[in-house]
């Protein structure tokens, strides 16, 4: 009797332990009815299903999207699909996300992850910690004896930017390699990885045991880089968000790691408007020729930290942008929006909403619902009197989108500006933003959220400027290996040779 007990025990132990398993199975009669759900809510609330694909692509995304499911067995594969078509769709502003008790069941797991951070540094994926078995700054080549190159673009599904831009997904890949890894393939007890040794320079493979989540999250937190990444992936205090140093008697930079410092209402907000007002009373009284801009770690924030702080980098004046819509006049498919409202009181908060959206967007063409010429967004705004007018170099980065890839764009189709660093994951000439909406499937309980206005931004035409990327920089710039090894900003380096030299 007590044997059977014992057996029980350890069958309702692992029952708990995986009862809520992403990897369960999942029946294809409930994929079937979540995915006509998701691709009804797309279609009537998310306004840019069509920004950068065509409806001839996005039905026939639709349709393999039915093929696949009969295909599909688990929860993960359908999970899978989902972030597979929202990816597809292109806006930073998309996401995917695990109902809770699948978020836990994860956090809780105890092998299946791979155990380094990794960094992309020309083109290599390279060990991003040090003191492990595998050295810092080797370049993984394989992983399972599949390669590297293979690895990637399967993974870039788990972390959207706008339209076709695929630097911006190193930066979701550098911090959740380990789970997304996961996530496609399963839970792995070993990883054979093909590396080359960054000191012999020879092909070397080692077995590597997996492991738990938080263990994989504890390496992070040590990544060799952290003096250069810090300031996009901490927590930011006030006292880190911005500052501004004199670098010679005739440069400057100004650095802006986000423009979360909330509205015109907010304290924060009005102690940066007098930091902004202080510096550039400064710099012109210094006569300061050349100002570095840097939001390399800015990822977004609030309205109208961004306007306020291109007012003293401009000419010209501006607007937010020039064009704005949401695509549904009351919020669709209310039964599925995912509020913490209990049902009985949603009502009165649903019509609060529409009621906002109705006043915001009161012009309706052609099916869509547009903000008119009384709009804030709409307003234009002139350069500050105490404006630069020198010669402004921008330092962009992968990390850059929402609110701080707005500001950028404006500031990079200025004429005297530079832009220097790399492809930033937020659209030069638009994106989707500002109000998110959630969804929550009914069967699976995955919740989809997007950004309902579709925004066109207050940005000159250029040339080396596409309409489905990200910034495009003047100077592509990227770190190399030794500079990653020393953790040596490049750009910086780069920016005030460019400078001394002109």
């Amino acid at each position: 009797m007590k044997k059977t007990t014992t057996i029980l025990i350890i069958l309702f132990t692992s029952f708990l332990a995986n009862g809520q398993s992403v990897d369960n199975p999942f029946s294809q009669k409930k994929m079937k009815q979540d995915f006509e759900i998701f691709k009804q809510i797309s279609k009537e609330a998310n306004s840019g299903l069509y920004k950068y694909r065509t409806k001839q692509q996005i039905d026939s995304i639709y349709n393999w999207g039915n093929t696949q499911i009969e295909k599909l067995t688990s929860y993960r594969d359908f999970y899978n699909l989902i972030c597979t078509i929202s990816n597809f769709e292109g806006s930073v502003h998309n996401n995917i996300d695990l109902p809770k008790k699948e978020v836990q069941s994860l956090r809780k797991e105890t092998f299946g992850y791979f155990p380094f951070p990794i960094k992309w540094i020309n083109s290599k994926w390279l060990v991003n910690i040090k003191d492990k078995e595998i050295p810092l700054g080797a370049e993984i080549v394989t992983i399972n004896e599949i390669p590297i190159s293979e690895i990637i673009p399967k993974l870039y599904k788990y972390y959207s930017t706008d339209g076709n831009n695929l630097t911006g997904k190193r930066i979701g890949l550098m911090a959740q390699f380990s789970k997304y890894y996961r996530l496609n393939f399963g839970l792995t007890n070993t990883f054979k990885i093909g590396y080359l040794n960054p000191t012999t320079k020879q092909l070397e493979t080692k077995n590597i045991e997996s492991v738990a989540y938080k263990v994989y999250h504890q390496n992070f937190n040590k990544i060799h880089s952290l003096p250069i990444d810090l300031f996009y992936f901490a927590d930011l205090k006030e006292n880190q968000k911005y500052n501004y140093k004199q670098l010679d008697p005739l440069t400057g930079i100004l650095t802006i790691h986000t423009f979360a410092m909330g509205n015109e209402t907010t304290n924060e907000h009005k102690k940066y408007q007098r930091f902004l007002d202080s510096i550039f009373i400064e710099i012109k009284s210094k006569e300061i020729r050349n100002l570095i801009v840097d939001v390399r770690n800015n990822s977004g924030g609030t309205d109208p930290n961004d306007l306020i702080t291109y007012s003293y980098l401009t000419n010209r004046n501006f607007q937010e942008n020039k064009e704005a819509w949401i695509s549904f006049n009351k919020i669709p498919l209310l039964k599925y929006i995912d509020h913490k409202v209990p049902r009985f009181v949603r009502p009165l908060f649903v019509r609060k909403y529409n009621k906002e959206f109705q006043e915001i967007f009161p012009q309706e063409m052609n099916g869509k619902f547009y903000q008119n010429e009384n709009s804030d967004d709409h307003k234009i705004r002139t350069p500050n009197q105490n404006a630069f007018k020198g010669n402004v170099y921008l330092l962009t980065s992968p990390k850059i989108a929402s609110a701080g890839s707005l500001f950028a764009a404006m500031l990079s189709g200025n004429g005297n500006t530079t832009t220097i660093g790399e492809e930033t994951m937020g659209g030069y000439y638009g994106h989707n933003g500002h109000s998110p909406l959630s969804y929550k499937l009914p069967n699976s309980k995955i919740v989809v959220t997007f950004s309902v206005v579709n925004l066109e931004q207050d940005v000159p035409e250029k040339e080396n400027q596409k309409y489905d990327r990200g910034i495009i920089p003047d100077y592509e710039v990227t770190q190399s290996f030794d500079d990653f090894m020393t953790n040596t900003d490049t750009q910086i380096n780069f920016t005030i040779e460019l400078i001394r030299k002109k």
